[in-house]
């Protein structure tokens, strides 16, 4: 539902400036600029496109994470969104998205927006992990406590004759107790 809102309030600004920038300087001038706009930010999207795509493939051949640029095709294919757009106010943020100095402060903004948002995530498994232990009555992680059952073998299981193959516990396999021999049977 907010998505929607925002929706309606940004068609909503569009045609107020549509409206008032018409009435300021006419109707073809308008229809001139928008058209300006466009023509711009298409020339600048496959110019911006291309480039981060080449700096892709750079950071491929180099083997390293390609960070910047996978956040810049994001921004650039944002900016082509808003530039298809009718209207000046979303021409002007997909020209904020295009342009290459803007686009950098952009991205560190995200970044470090991503950043955080990482950071509360892994807190907030920590803490569930903590509640959980201590729910549990388990000790703190990294303690030497083995989950785990104990299994009672008195003398008369023991000399009683059995059927079949013998079992091992749950947690060992059939060669894990003995590595050098055929398993016991």
């Amino acid at each position: 539902m907010p998505i929607l809102v925002v929706l309606l309030v940004a068609g909503v600004v569009e045609i107020a400036v549509l409206i008032a920038l018409g009435t300021v300087i006419g109707l073809l001038p308008t229809l001139g600029l928008l058209v300006a706009a466009a023509a711009l930010g298409t020339w600048l999207l496959r110019r911006e496109g291309r480039r981060t795509l080449q700096e892709f493939r750079d950071a491929a051949r180099q083997r390293r994470a390609p960070d910047r640029e996978l956040s810049d095709g994001v921004l650039i294919a944002a900016g082509g969104l808003l530039i298809i757009l009718p209207g000046f106010v979303s021409d002007i943020c997909g020209l904020i998205c295009l342009f290459p100095p803007t686009r950098a402060l952009l991205r560190t903004r995200i970044l470090r927006a991503a950043e955080r948002r990482s950071q509360q995530v892994q807190d907030q498994m920590w803490l569930h992990v903590q509640r959980a232990h201590r729910d549990r009555g388990a000790t703190a992680p990294g303690s030497d406590v083995i989950d785990g059952e104990v299994v009672s073998v008195t003398e008369d299981d023991a000399a009683a004759p059995r059927s079949g193959p013998e079992l091992l516990p749950p947690q060992r396999s059939a060669q894990a107790g003995y590595p050098d021999e055929q398993p016991r049977r």
